[in-house]
């Protein structure tokens, strides 16, 4: 089954969305909540859920303890997933210390860092230890690692993304500045500077129709 990408990002929204509404109390909900809380629009709810089969009950919603646990299955985080972050710098330690990743059922048991002033050090309010980039493929065996975290330079990230392939991850969330394409493995890039850039365009373009605005009133 061929799923648009998007439509995997829209399903973490979903999910989110699902056990906030779930906290405050509600049993029930429909795509026109959750596209208001969301800004979707509700048939495009519709027809991402409609991958998937079907959803709730025309006229009566969405049940949500039921639509969180279909949600769980199709993301596949109703199992826990030991990861990895190969890169012991500020964008790895801010991982390691961001508490949503251990609620959701990602599991941060192993850094690995070239610099022997980290080696041997333990990370984070959990105390996650970082060995040597060389012991990386043996690690990532014996603590049955499945996902892998690139946070290193762009220079290393292909290098990195390599000896990660190898060692038998079956993903990597890449951090680095640059787009990966590897074979045998699902990579998800996080480019901070692009989402910057996207917010900025944004804002330039509402500036420049508020110009335009302000100048067609004054002539």
């Amino acid at each position: 089954m061929k799923v648009p990408n998007p439509v995997s990002k829209r399903l973490a929204l979903y999910h989110r969305c699902v056990v906030s509404l779930l906290s405050e109390g509600k049993e029930i909900t429909s795509s026109q909540e959750l596209g208001e809380r969301l800004a979707l629009k509700p048939s495009q709810i519709r027809k991402d859920l409609s991958y998937f089969g079907e959803f709730g009950k025309r006229g009566t919603g969405y049940e949500l303890k039921e639509l969180k646990l279909s949600l769980e299955n199709l993301l596949s985080i109703n199992k826990t997933w030991n990861v990895c972050i190969v890169g012991a710098g500020n964008i790895g330690t801010a991982l390691a210390n961001h508490t949503e990743f251990f609620k959701e059922g990602y599991r941060i048991i192993a850094f690995f860092d070239r610099n022997p002033s980290k080696i041997g050090k333990k990370i984070g309010t959990r105390s996650i230890p970082v060995y040597s980039i060389e012991e990386l493929n043996e690690k990532v065996k014996n603590l049955n690692i499945e996902i892998g975290v690139i946070a290193v330079p762009s220079s290393e990230a292909r290098n990195v993304a390599e000896m990660l392939v190898k060692s038998g991850v079956k993903g990597i969330l890449n951090f680095a500045p640059v787009k990966l394409k590897m074979e045998n493995v699902e990579i998800e890039d996080v480019d901070i500077a692009i989402s910057f850039k996207a917010l900025t365009f944004k804002i330039g373009v509402k500036e420049i129709e508020r110009k335009r605005s302000f100048n067609k009133k004054d002539s």
